[in-house]
């Protein structure tokens, strides 16, 4: 996620203060009597979001829910990769990775964002801030790569089907997944502990953003384009270009795959098995794909959009699509158990206990 705002993160609109926007949220009491800060103590501290007890309620368990999902399912997907050898595959590999990004912003990203969005408060240092938020850019950065690759990868698979096994190799998928890492770690890191983010906006930023039990991300007009164009829409708009391309392709060599195919049934069903596990996967990803887009469009089409239009978007609204996003790192598991037959049986080895067996690890998921 490339830019987790708190809802105590201060805004500007004609006509309000600084301080009465303060109290402004869609789940905060509007009572202008009730003032509370994150340290009572120090002078500058950030305004706290006064929540009702429902509300409060409400959003622990909705946050509570997403982060359980989130590990459970890709824990859930990283075991039955990593241990059934059919599956060690250059795809699946890739989808190991990725849900590794899934698990990782489970287990560190979205504990801490939840404390923030129910209490408008950061209570960690501030060099936890930085690394929560570079993790954050960086897995959410990761994710996007990873997907590309897996686009280039289906590619090659149906659209260079005989030259496949020459070109996707073990090191080939190797090099794909550590540049996805490499590259999102070194770009993520690089903005939040260079402040490269603040660039051009230094003053406001200091004298309207900044105070104590905040964990702010604050963009600039020129950082938010450039940042959300390289974590966002340069990658999805490349993806897009690959699907469209393997959507003709097999469009058009529809006809002749099947007369092929017809022609070697008689001898093995092989070729046909192939095509279709092929042809499956390839959609199985292009929804996962298609799912990340939807889950994070809105919110980066607002991070870019936000510094154009004087940060007049509501806190409370890129808080709750912080968690659209996150959202993502959840449905995933459940788009392979829907679409993938061999996820399924998987699954049930594991949790029957089957998979602590002598050799369980060469059952065959499919034939």
């Amino acid at each position: 996620m490339l830019r987790p705002l708190a809802d105590q993160e201060i805004r500007k609109p004609a006509g309000r203060t600084i301080m009465d926007y303060l109290n402004i949220s869609v789940f905060s009491v509007h009572d202008p009597s009730d003032t509370s800060f994150c340290y009572d103590s120090i002078n500058g501290s950030c305004q706290r979001i006064l929540r009702t007890l429902d509300v409060k309620i409400f959003m622990i368990f909705t946050m509570a829910v997403t982060v359980l999902v989130t590990v459970t399912g890709n824990l859930l997907v990283i075991l039955s990769i990593a241990h059934f050898k059919q599956l060690h595959t250059p795809t699946n590999h890739l989808i190991l990775s990725l849900a590794m990004c899934d698990l990782l912003l489970g287990i560190f990203v979205m504990p801490p964002s939840a404390v923030r969005s129910v209490h408008g408060c950061w209570y960690f240092a501030d060099v936890t801030c930085k690394l929560h938020t570079g993790m954050d850019i960086m897995l959410s950065t990761a994710s996007i790569f990873h997907l590309m690759c897996v686009s280039a990868e289906r590619f090659c698979a149906v659209c260079s089907p005989l030259t496949y096994r020459s070109r996707v190799r073990s090191a080939t998928v190797l090099c794909m997944v550590s540049a996805s890492w490499i590259v999102s770690a070194v770009f993520a890191y690089t903005i939040v502990f260079s402040e490269l983010n603040l660039k051009g906006a230094e003053d406001f930023y200091n004298s309207q953003i900044r105070c104590m039990g905040g964990c702010h991300v604050f963009f600039s007009r020129g950082s938010a384009v450039v940042t959300s164009m390289v974590s966002f829409f340069i990658p999805g708009l490349i993806m897009f270009g690959i699907y469209s391309r393997i959507y003709f392709v097999a469009r058009g060599q529809a006809r002749s795959i099947d007369f092929l195919t017809n022609q070697l049934r008689m001898a093995s069903h092989r070729p046909g098995e192939f095509r279709y596990r092929t042809r499956k996967g390839t959609m199985t990803l292009a929804v996962v794909v298609g799912v990340f887009l939807i889950c994070w469009t809105p919110f980066f089409l607002c991070n870019i959009l936000d510094p154009f239009i004087d940060f007049s978007i509501p806190p409370a609204l890129i808080d709750a699509l912080v968690w659209f996003g996150y959202l993502n790192s959840a449905l995933n598991p459940f788009i392979y158990a829907f679409l993938y037959p061999w996820f399924r049986k998987a699954l049930h080895i594991i949790i029957s206990g089957a998979v602590f067996n002598r050799n369980s690890c060469r059952i065959q998921l499919y034939s």
